[in-house]
This record gives C-alpha cells, structure tokens and sequence, in this order.
C-alpha cells in the first residue's frame, strides 16, 4: 500500500532562518537537502559536499529550484553554525516521531559519544560530548543532547528523556546511567530499564555484587531466579553469555530509594580465542520481572548503540572532523545522524553495509534517486 506522509523537507522547513533576508541567496531547506543528500552519499567536509552537488546540479534540479546554483562550501559551513540546534533537533525527532510510528516495547539505549575532532586546543575549549537514545525496534536514532563533557551525562540523560515519547520501553544505559534521579524520569515515562552498575554506585554496587557472585557460585541454592544462556561460534572464537536475574531483592537496604526497583541480574562473558579463555561480569538492577530472555534481549540491544558510535567514527569519520565553530559540532552530529538512520531504512536486493551503501550512493545515481523518494518526497511503502 503506497501512503502519503509529510516529505522530510517539511520538517526542514519548521527550522528558523537567521540569515540577514537582504542577503538571502539559497533557501533553507535547499542547503538542508543538498547536506543530507550529500552526507549520505559519502561527503564528510563542506568542500566535498559543494562539489558533490555541483558535479550532479542536474540532479539536484529535478527537487530543487536553485536560481544562483549550488551554495559554496562557506555558505553551507555558515548554516550550520548558525542553525538553532534545539529547532533542528525537534524537526528531526518530529521526522523520527512519523517514519518510526510506535516505539512500543522497543530496548531504547542511552549512551554518550565524545566527539574527538571538536576539541579547541587554541580556546582551551573541550571536546563535545552528545548523548543519544537508539530505538532497537528500527534501529535508529531517536534524539540527542549535547553537554560539556562526560560527567555531565546524569544530568544530560534526564533532559534527552523528556523530550522523548518512550510510552512502553525497556531503557538501558551503561553504568554512568544509574542514578535514582534517571531511574525516577525512566518511571515517570511509563517505561522499564535496565541499567548496568558499577563502582560509581559503590556500596549499592558492592552488595549487588556479592550476592550475586555468592549465588552463582552456589548455583542460586534457595533462591528463585531464572536463566538464560546463549553461544557464539565464528572467526575462531568462541562466546558463551548466561544470565541470571532475581527478584529475591528484600535485603538490600537501599531498595526504596530506587523507583520501582523489580530485580537484580548478572550477565557472564565467556570468551574461548586462540586457547586464551576470558569471563567477564556485569551486574544490572532493573524494574522488570525476572526474565531472563527479557533481560538478555535488553543488555544485548545495548550494544546497537555501541554500534553505532562505530558506525559514525568508521563509516562518517566523525571523530576526524575539525569543525568546532558555534553550532557546527552538534549540528553536524545530527546531520550524521539524519543520514545514518535513511541508510538503515534503506531496503536493498542484498544486504549492504553502510559503507557499501554510502560508496553506492556516491557512484550511482538511480540508487541515490531511489533514496531520495523513498525519504524526502513523502509517499511510503508499508
């Protein structure tokens, strides 16, 4: 069934224009175009993006009026550090709300990436540092803060939960995540989590620790629980995950201090290679019953955005990127991701990886035609 839905340049169109109007050459919207179009088809500097387009200005004509051409690399550049970054994250999570439609019991991972490149040594100003939420459900972005650095995660974390519509969810986040006051907005949305821990939550960590070590080393002797297992075979090595969740938690003295606090689990790494076994712990509380499947599919769909931080730095070379003026780094980390979450949704007779999609983007133009339609002009298969 062929469906109407507004074209990705209607949202565009939501973000305010604070170029001087006298001296207004390029439309908004069509500079927005030409860097989407361009970043997915593996451009990654503004001078790469300007000749890109100029060298397939008919192409851009056939979406586009472009009355005084392509605009420079500068104009672009200027764009993008002047683009309120608040307007461009709400025309791009108002996208994501209407391609995604319900993110019902989808894993939503919560994760931060430093972005290496945007470091002012000159200013002494540190390098950014965005927080992003993954939906597993379509393997895509779904919003992003910007903070001043890492620490600032616990609070970031809280502020990136609000502006999401997470009715149903199972969250995750790594360690630096678990905090009563994340657990508390996690709540407040009607959702579950899954959070690791880690010394940062030292006592509360501690005691987790030991009883859960002490109860698979006594195989969970008078403790209910429940247990998955999973094994991996490939490339010469062998990876064995278990995992044990409990919801035997009436001894731990803090218990009511975190919301709806369920269970406690444990997952355990195996990993055979070349001879060399290695096993790792990691503990999790969570507010979900014990269910081990359940618990597992959580912990591991926290990887997608591991993943994706990969995907950005290899495929995008996000951290080779210099640009730090004003808005640019955080405008141009979610112009990537723009780019990022079109390849995912992009549907090809063989699977492709995103390099190989973003070199084929740039070499042939009917698969970037069919890109185009399929995203920007506003009718959908489904």
């Amino acid at each position: 069934t062929m469906v109407k839905r507004k074209m990705l340049t209607h949202y565009f169109g939501l973000i305010t224009d604070q170029r001087q109007s006298t001296k207004i050459k390029h439309k908004l919207t069509s500079i927005l175009f030409i860097a989407v179009v361009a970043t997915l088809a593996n451009c990654d500097s503004w001078v790469a993006i300007e000749d890109f387009a100029n060298d397939r200005i008919d192409f851009f004509k056939k979406y586009l009026t472009l009355p005084y051409g392509i605009p420079s690399h500068d104009t672009l550049q200027r764009v993008f550090e002047w683009i309120d970054p608040k307007e461009f994250r709400s025309s791009f999570m108002k996208w994501i709300e209407e391609i995604s439609a319900s993110l019902n019991g989808s894993v939503i991972a919560i994760d931060g990436k430093t972005i290496c490149g945007a470091r002012n040594t000159a200013e002494e100003k540190s390098a950014i540092h965005i927080v992003s939420a993954w939906a597993s459900k379509y393997r895509i972005v779904i919003g992003q803060v910007k903070t001043a650095e890492k620490s600032n995660e616990i609070t970031a974390i809280p502020e990136l939960l609000k502006l999401l519509d997470i009715n149903g969810c199972i969250v995750t986040t790594d360690a630096m995540g678990c905090q009563k006051n994340i657990v508390k907005a996690i709540v407040d949305k009607n959702s579950d989590y899954v959070l690791a821990l880690k010394g940062n939550q030292k006592l509360f960590y501690e005691e987790v620790k030991e009883y859960l070590d002490d109860a698979v080393e006594t195989d969970f002797k008078d403790i209910p629980y429940n247990y998955t297992k999973t094994v991996d075979k490939g490339h010469g090595r062998n990876e064995e995950r278990e995992y044990y969740i409990t919801e035997n938690i009436n001894w731990l003295s803090t218990r009511s201090e975190w919301k709806n606090l369920k269970s406690i689990g444990i997952a355990i790494r195996k990993s055979e290679e070349k001879g060399k076994i290695t096993v790792e712990k990691r503990y999790y509380i969570s507010s979900l019953p014990a269910d081990a499947v359940k618990f597992s599919n959580a912990v591991r769909k926290h990887w997608g955005i591991e993943s994706m931080h990969w995907v950005l730095d290899v495929v995008f070379n996000e951290d080779s990127n210099r640009t730090r003026k004003e808005h640019s780094p955080e405008n141009l980390s979610l112009l990537r991701k723009f780019a990022l979450n079109i390849l995912r949704n992009i549907e090809t007779e063989k699977p492709m990886t995103g390099p190989r999609k973003r070199a084929k983007a740039m070499t042939n133009q009917d698969f970037l035609d069919s890109i185009v339609k399929h995203t920007f002009l506003g009718v959908v298969q489904i």
